[in-house]
């Protein structure tokens, strides 16, 4: 099932669209990333929803990366009286530890740290910035603040302290109890919420244990300060628009989504740009124009996925949203600038023999029409430095380890495929052939480029170039293929070999 486009697809996963049905149709129209939000739903959902993917992945044979994104930790007031009141602006309010519900001159704030970290002159920010209140006076357990900005203002409703770094950890009691049991599931990637340091990162990363992939989610402010570090403890980057866009101006978010894809790009981790994507979805079967124009620019600046969060989770066209975004990256990528913009960050490869080889295989890909690089990778490190090329042409990702496939699925412009390793040099360039012509990349007379690592096998080894063409002399073959379902086996149908290992050898 290939998708004819680089850019991939997140969506996020509830009720609204469970079961092997929904998620199925989800994923014909487009979808190559679900996530499992853990901020809602029971782990129990969480696990009838993964195995319905893992059956959508062995009915279909592709490999489908699947986040679990971590809930972090969550500042929210307490509740009122009458279940909501107004503020006017200019009035006082008070938040504070006392758990008696609230009224128009107060509400239960439940969060120590807080307390500990505001001063005079601190803006609080209270449902998504509808809210604002400046503190006056504070101390150990109370802030009197001033309305700057008021409204009606109900149970429950979200904090946020702009410019403040709170002395509270990334993972919460709750978030190391669905850390486990995301990791026993089978979870491709995890994503991090509330980063704040790279300590944090590092944390998560030792509980983590290899066991799947780091995401983090950049949407503190006080994360930014310290990007580079972050990025490089990093595996992948999410840009969380929503949230970075609650705590700092409006316009300061453009140029810093800019600034985090091109650093993400240029260190070769996979970069996410979510939240807001296509909003208007939520309710309406089509976007706004401004929203088109808001998907296509993460494109042109080459990020390697995109996400939708309500739009699928709690939408009424989910299908619908899926598929317009797959439009618009289509759109996007068959525009004659599209490659010309998305060269602008490329990154100089490294001084390695592994960066010189990947760099090579993207330039000889281009100058001979090749119509796929091939890249051979136990761990994923020869796949993700080729799509950090960002090559003219697709990459297919070949790999024997179902793991690595799953989460490579998320990276710009590879299409993955289980398949048992190499036995030796002609077998892999029998099998690159093969996988090619099968996959519907290449036909007879087609050239492709194989990068790979010699003795095959050996992670991180990326030393080899070959070109090779589709012969005419196709002989018919099985290709092997891993078991990459949930259950059972997933036996490989027919495919066709592209030259005799006679030739092959004949040929070098």
């Amino acid at each position: 099932m290939r998708r004819n486009r680089n850019a991939k697809i997140i969506a996020t996963v509830v009720p609204a669209c469970d079961g092997i049905a929904g998620l199925g149709r989800l994923f014909e129209a487009g979808v190559d990333v679900f996530r499992l939000n853990f901020s809602h739903g029971s782990q129990a959902d969480h696990a009838a929803r993964y195995a319905a993917i893992r059956e959508i992945e062995a009915t279909n044979r592709r490999p489908i990366t699947v986040i679990a994104d971590l809930q972090g930790p969550k500042l929210r007031i307490g509740e009122f009286a009458t279940g909501s009141v107004t503020l006017q602006a200019g009035a006082r309010f008070r938040v504070d530890l006392d758990p008696a519900p609230g009224d128009g001159r107060r509400v239960r704030l439940p969060h120590p740290e807080v307390f500990a970290a505001i001063a005079p002159g601190t803006d609080l920010l209270l449902d998504d910035g509808r809210i604002h209140l400046r503190v006056a006076r504070s101390g150990a357990d109370f802030a009197e603040t001033v309305v700057v900005d008021g409204g009606s203002l109900s149970d429950h409703k979200g904090v946020n302290l702009p410019g403040i770094a709170l002395p509270i950890a990334a993972l919460t009691e709750k978030d190391r109890r669905d850390l486990a049991f995301a990791l026993d599931l089978g979870a491709d990637w995890v994503a991090l919420s509330f980063v704040q340091r790279p300590d944090d990162v590092a944390e998560a990363r030792k509980l983590i244990a290899g066991r799947a992939a780091v995401m983090t989610k950049l949407e503190k402010p006080a994360a930014i300060e310290h990007l580079a570090e972050i990025v490089e403890l990093s595996d992948g980057i999410m840009v969380a628009r929503g949230d970075l866009g609650v705590e700092l101006a409006p316009e300061a978010v453009p140029g810093l989504q800019k600034e985090i894809v091109g650093l993400a790009r240029r260190t070769g981790k996979p970069v996410v740009v979510a939240t807001q994507m296509l909003e208007s979805m939520v309710e309406s079967p089509t976007p706004t124009r401004a929203e088109a124009s808001d998907v296509a620019t993460a494109v042109y600046d080459g990020a390697d996925a995109l996400m939708l969060s309500a739009e699928t989770a709690a939408g009424a066209h989910p299908v619908a949203a899926v598929t317009m975004m797959a439009r618009i990256i289509r759109r996007v990528e068959a525009d004659p600038r599209y490659r010309r913009l998305v060269q602008t960050d490329h990154a100089d490869p490294e001084a390695t023999a592994a960066d010189a080889i990947t760099a090579a295989a993207s330039q000889v890909a281009e100058t001979i029409r090749a119509v796929a690089i091939v890249t051979y990778s136990v761990s994923g490190s020869t796949t993700l430095r080729a799509a950090r090329e960002r090559p003219p042409v697709p990459i297919i990702g070949i790999s024997p380890n179902v793991q690595t496939a799953r989460r490579l699925a998320i990276a710009w412009g590879v299409h993955c495929v289980v398949t048992e390793d190499a036995t030796d040099f002609v077998d892999m360039v029998d099998k690159a052939c093969r996988v090619a012509l099968d996959e519907g990349f290449a036909g007879l007379g087609d050239s492709i480029v194989i990068t790979a690592g010699v003795p095959f096998g050996t992670p991180g080894s990326t030393n080899t170039l070959r070109i090779a063409w589709i012969g005419p002399d196709a002989e018919r073959r099985k290709t092997p293929r891993r078991q990459h379902g949930r259950r059972g086996g997933s036996a490989s149908p027919p495919t066709a070999t592209v030259r005799s290992r006679a030739r092959a050898k004949r040929e070098g």
